[in-house]
């Protein structure tokens, strides 16, 4: 057929009837005689001529699997005509929903792969989206407002749900003249909103050209600020979406696309961080009319440049798009609404004598009563006040359905002999003793402290000697200047002894010092791990014996791989990266890997690479180049070698995996080494995530810690100086105060009971707990740190981080149907530690037993055992818990009336 022809067929086109069923295999075809003169002409989306074929023909939909030998299809009514024109309706072009599709090719036996394609986003598969929406625009003004402001019909039927729920959002904000944050979990499709929204603001379609100059120019162009990394992948989706005329401001054509945007002869311009930094105060004199900065949270930082420089940009609309809104501190939040919302949460001040302190001094653990109140009438109102002007939704609030799940074990590993007498000595060196003593009275009798003092240098210690070379006396910081390097020595001793020697890529000083320090860390063992210089045999870096996350790491992977498992290896460090490419290489595994020195055009090939060929099984990543834009779907374990002090870095690796399109159930291992450093790294994570779940969801947390951020007289058992260099080699840091917060948990409980389902509760013994351990993965024994098979790998603790930190009713991990189940076998150990603690009693045994069988019917309602539920009673919110029982006492009267 010729592209004239075709272009007459498709001019009208008012009776498909003659267009078969998807489900069926033959060509369609388009009969003349169904062409009616009087119906208006209705414009095809603007899509290649091979796309427009198969969408006249084919559903909207990836590979499916479809009978070879269809059954009867009964006659199938005449759709109406159109009543709009220019809008394809679904029902239109007899498309049947995925559903349908799905459980008429799961009915055959017969089955065979065709490539169906629609004019969709082709990175996207549809079959993860759930349906496709109609194809008709969403307005998003009032009804009689002039003009019409509407997502594009061709924009609109690729969106979700809850990104049509974002562009409305987003659209309110503008209409009022505010700015705002689109917070949504990574992976959920923040540019194609804010892409859907531009769309509907400027009037831009993907079928008709763009507007005249004279309505062009009455809107000043927008600018979007966020990495490097992502200037291309957001012009590749204007490409994709819409017809805006976008321009990159990078690099050395940065003037003249400035000139275009003063000229608004562009309607985008897409620039770095960087550049806004260096260039902000130009590009700050062009008057934008809105202003996106991507990875928002950039700004939390009210001291940086990069955020002097952005309060000065010419804009009435600021929008700010991340899905960590707050990663440390609570001030973070002010930093970041005062630039979006100039005045919306007060002034510094107010905001933290108002919400801040309040917030973190009610999550102590022996915080009164009074604190513990005041702190929840202050989260109540800040949530409230930032619903205004902040959307946060997360993966199992929206795309849920469409994925597997995902479980977040925290895997605490036993370091190796070696290991353990090389972190004690450190600990020993002159400049972690006088860290520890710097607030001691000094011993000469004056009123100064040790560190103000005589011990203000370490002149006998080797680091001390190599960052003060030009300046015998110490400098201003001293001896806190000690403190990053000695932090870093640690962390370098917990993850691989190879790491404290000397790198050959460093200058010769630095690799004398890195050479003096091995020696006195490695004392007598120094030939046990082949003397104080870099290992440059193959066998000796590939062993895993005197590394203790390898052990348990060898152990893992030779069961996830065994079971076709793919694995990626996060690991922030290149040195440690390069050490397990030797591992991996001798364990014959088949591994890709993808750091800092990879050029940015062979990253998407490798990611490519990796998620379409089975051959490949461990993707090893680099966690500050994998951070952002890696689409790593084909892979369902996650192994994070070390972890961070920010959190936000350790779930960026993760989703790398679990997002759209992944099909398996995921599974995350962070591997800690107990006694270490690395336990306090944890420690602050959950601290950090507690509070962002209290100031920005508003959740209720599990006080476990008695320390206070910022506060020096609540330092308690996470910060201060005394804390980074504890000793915790003799005892299970994490474990004591998970235990100590449930059995202070249970007291409360025995005393005063629990509302709602709370007096359902029921506390398992040693032995159910036992066995319910034992049918789900199939290890015996009732206690996590004595299990022979976790002592077999080396692991003395381990719990799921979902327990430990409040996801809400939504962010449980249960044993549905409709998800996968862990398997029973090392894949995935997740144990939980046993508390002891006394039976609730609840009145009179017949009342007690059939409060325990309500309680079981509720669990399984639920789809989790009887334990997990009793964890998640715990945690939940009231609202939560009333929520499940209204739900569960709906859903028992429709079976009783069905019966």
């Amino acid at each position: 057929m010729s592209l004239n022809t075709f272009k007459e067929t498709l001019k009208r086109c008012s009776n498909v009837s003659s267009i078969p069923n998807p489900s069926s295999t033959t060509e369609p075809s388009i009969s003349k005689s169904n062409v009616n003169p009087s119906q208006p002409r209705r414009i095809p989306p603007k899509t290649s001529i091979a796309q427009q074929l198969l969408r006249l023909g084919q559903p909207f939909s990836p590979p499916l699997k479809l009978r070879t030998n269809p059954p009867q299809q009964q006659p199938q009514p005449s759709p109406p005509p159109p009543t709009q024109p220019q809008i394809v309706d679904q029902k239109e072009l007899n498309i049947q929903p995925l559903k349908e599709e799905k459980r008429s090719s799961e009915d055959s036996g017969n089955v065979e792969e065709i490539d169906q394609r629609g004019f969709g986003r082709p990175r996207l598969d549809v079959l993860q989206l759930g349906e496709i929406g109609p194809y008709e625009p969403l307005v998003l003004s009032s009804p009689g407002e002039i003009p019409v402001i509407q997502v594009p019909a061709s924009i609109n039927c690729k969106l979700l749900e809850h990104q049509r729920e974002g562009v409305k959002f987003l659209y309110q904000l503008y209409k009022n003249n505010h700015g705002g944050i689109l917070g949504d979990d990574m992976g959920l499709g923040k540019t194609i909103q804010t892409i859907a929204f531009l769309a509907a603001v400027f009037g831009k379609d993907g079928d008709s050209g763009n507007l005249p100059g004279a309505q062009r120019n009455k809107k000043g162009p927008v600018l979007i600020i966020g990495p490097a990394s992502v200037l291309q992948n957001w012009e590749n989706e204007f490409s994709d979406w819409a017809n805006f005329r976008v321009a990159i401001c990078h690099g050395p054509n940065r003037d003249l696309i400035l000139d275009k945007a003063e000229t608004r002869e562009i309607d985008v311009m897409i620039t770095s961080f960087d550049t806004f930094r260096i260039y902000g105060n130009t590009i700050s004199e062009v008057m934008w009319d809105i202003v996106i900065v991507d990875e928002a949270h950039r700004l939390k930082n009210e001291k940086s440049k990069l955020y002097t420089v952005c309060l000065g940009v010419k804009t009435k609309r600021r929008y700010g798009l991340t899905g960590t809104v707050m990663q440390n501190k609570i001030m973070e939040l002010f930093n970041l609404f005062d630039w979006v919302v100039p005045g919306s949460l007060g002034t510094r001040e107010h905001f933290r004598d108002f919400y801040d302190e309040p917030l973190k001094l009610g999550q102590r653990s022996s915080a009164d009563d009074k604190f513990v109140q005041v702190a929840e009438e202050r989260r109540q109102h800040l949530v409230a006040l930032l619903k205004s002007y902040l959307l946060r939704r997360t993966k199992d609030e929206t795309i849920g359905n469409l994925m597997m799940g995902k479980e977040d074990n925290i895997v605490f590993c036993e370091m190796s002999a070696l290991q353990k007498r090389a972190y004690k000595r450190m600990l020993q060196q002159p400049e972690i003793q006088c860290l520890m003593n710097k607030d001691l009275p000094c011993s000469c009798g004056s009123p100064l402290t040790q560190g103000e003092c005589h011990n203000r240098i370490v002149s006998d210690g080797v680091i001390w000697r190599y960052l003060h070379k030009d300046s015998p006396d110490g400098c201003n910081w001293c001896p806190n200047c000690l403190i990053l390097p000695c932090i870093l020595k640690l962390q370098q001793i917990s993850n691989h002894l190879e790491l404290i020697k000397p790198n050959p890529k460093d200058d010769q000083e630095k690799q004398k010092k890195d050479a003096d320090l091995a020696r006195e860390v490695f004392g007598l063992d120094i030939d046990l791990v082949g003397g104080s210089a870099q290992n440059e045999s193959f066998m000796g870096l590939s062993e895993a014996k005197d590394c203790g996350k390898m052990r348990v790491l060898d152990r893992l992977m030779a069961s996830w791989l065994a079971h076709g498992d793919k694995v990626l290896l996060f690991s922030h460090s290149v040195r440690m990266l390069d050490i397990l490419e030797k591992f991996l290489t001798r364990k014959g595994f088949s591994y890709l890997r993808l750091d800092g020195s990879t050029p940015t055009g062979l990253r998407q090939a490798l990611v490519n690479e990796f998620n379409s060929s089975p051959s490949k099984q461990v993707f090893l990543v680099s966690t500050r180049a994998g951070g952002l834009g890696l689409n790593l779907v084909s892979a369902n374990r996650v192994v994070i070698f070390d972890p961070n002090w920010n959190p936000s870095h350790d779930l960026q690796a993760q989703d790398r995996s679990f997002r759209l399109g992944q099909k398996r159930h995921v599974v995350v291992f962070r591997l800690i080494a107990a006694g270490s450093l690395e336990e306090l790294v944890y420690t602050r994570q959950v601290y950090k995530q507690q509070l962002s779940n209290i100031a920005v969801s508003g959740k209720i947390e599990k006080r476990y810690f008695e320390g206070v951020q910022d506060h020096k007289q609540f330092h308690g058992e996470l910060f201060g100086i005394g804390n980074l260099f504890r000793d915790l080699s003799d005892k299970l840091f994490t474990s004591d105060i998970v235990e100590l917060h449930e059995k202070r948990e249970y007291e409360c409980t025995d005393q005063k009971g629990l509302n709602n389902l709370g007096e359902h509760f029921i506390q398992p013994s040693e032995s159910s707990l036992s066995e319910s351990r034992v049918k789900k993965t199939g290890i015996s024994d009732s206690t996590a740190t004595r299990k022979p098979l976790l002592e077999e790998l080396g692991i003395l603790y381990s719990h799921r981080n979902e327990h430990i930190i409040n996801f809400g009713p939504g962010g449980r991990v249960s044993e549905t149907k409709d998800r996968a189940t862990p398997t029973n076998d090392l894949k995935e150990p997740h144990i939980c530690p046993s508390i002891g603690a006394k039976q609730l009693s609840s009145g009179s045994e017949r009342n007690k037993e059939n409060k325990k069988m309500e309680f079981s019917l509720i669990a399984q309602f639920m789809g989790m055992t009887e334990i997990e539920f009793s964890r998640w009673v715990i945690s939940a919110a009231p609202f939560d818990r009333e929520e499940v029982l209204h739900d569960y006492k709906r859903r028992r009267k429709e079976k009783l009336y069905r019966v």
